[in-house]
């Protein structure tokens, strides 16, 4: 798979990545696999990966300022 940005490769990583949820939360969705270009800092999630981090979102406790939930497929 090639990078939309620069063309460079893009390798299959397992992450961290924080979300804003709302003006005043924030979820780290942890251990999070996702395809990070080589060349550049852009990454892409596949759908069933996305769709399983909209679930996690949408429980997320918005009155803390600061979640981390572990992704699970």
């Amino acid at each position: 798979m090639k990078c939309n940005v620069c063309g460079s490769n893009m390798k299959s990583i397992v992450t961290n990545i924080p979300f804003k949820v709302d003006q005043s939360t924030i979820v780290i969705v942890q251990d999070l696999p996702i395809y990070q270009c080589e060349g550049c800092t852009e990454y892409l999630f596949e759908d069933p990966v996305l769709k399983r981090v909209d679930e996690i979102l949408d429980t997320v406790n918005l009155a803390a300022e600061l979640e981390i939930v572990r992704y699970a497929a």
